[in-house]
């Protein structure tokens, strides 16, 4: 069966060039196209779509507000499929808030087609589309309005976690891959790969993404801290 993807954005242009992009794909579809969140939210209602690409600045309904309902499954069959946002510049505010609501990566309008096309297969998977380095200059950019000077707190969900655990989420956080929290603990790459997936279990999380803005919300780190 080949990947269902739904283009959202307001610039038919736009639109048409992703298309024909996608097109050209074997085991890529695109079976559906809206042009704000709105529109776009009663196209998914019918179901059948498994990757979203959504632009963030749209009329009605912007592609944050329809990212958090998609991701929060309300009115959508099954699960929802998986966000990716569409941005004009790299890391703005709105592809911060829409990864905060529960997009699983961005990408910038005018990535190149290997690129869109490796992302939407990762995103399908279960695997978030931005990169440990990108995690990093995703913290650096978004210091000043990430949480500062709160306390830790330590709330149920955080309480699950053991000291090992809280430990590689704090590495997560920082911006390190997996290989380089395994040389950093002397653990095997795998053991680490384990780490993270009990810990995105047990904070009920899609992905290391989520992790980054938890730990900070939480203060488990500090903005400006690294």
């Amino acid at each position: 069966m080949p990947i269902r993807v739904m283009l959202v954005d307001d610039q038919e242009l736009l639109r048409t060039g992703f298309r024909m992009v996608l097109q050209s794909q074997r085991d890529i579809e695109v079976v559906a196209e809206a042009g704000d969140g709105v529109r776009a939210l009663e196209v998914l209602a019918e179901g059948g779509v498994d990757v979203v690409l959504m632009d963030v600045r749209m009329p009605r309904m912007d592609g944050v507000e329809a990212t958090r309902r998609i991701c929060a499954g309300t009115g959508l069959p099954g699960e929802g499929p998986r966000v990716l946002i569409l941005t004009t510049f790299d890391l703005d505010e709105y592809a911060f808030a829409a990864l905060k609501a529960g997009a699983s990566g961005f990408l910038l309008k005018d990535v190149p087609p290997a690129e869109l096309v490796a992302a939407i297969h990762a995103v399908y998977e279960g695997e978030a589309v931005v990169a440990p380095t990108t995690t990093r200059r995703m913290i650096d950019r978004f210091a000043s309005v990430l949480p500062s000077s709160q306390p830790q707190q330590d709330t149920p969900e955080m309480a699950r976690l053991t000291e090992r655990e809280r430990e590689v989420l704090l590495l997560i956080a920082t911006g390190l891959s997996n290989g380089e929290i395994a040389a950093r603990l002397s653990l095997s790459e795998a053991t680490v790969k384990t780490h993270v997936g009990r810990i995105l279990t047990k904070l009920e999380l899609r992905d290391r993404v989520q992790a980054v803005v938890l730990a900070y919300e939480t203060g488990l780190v500090r903005a400006g801290g690294l």
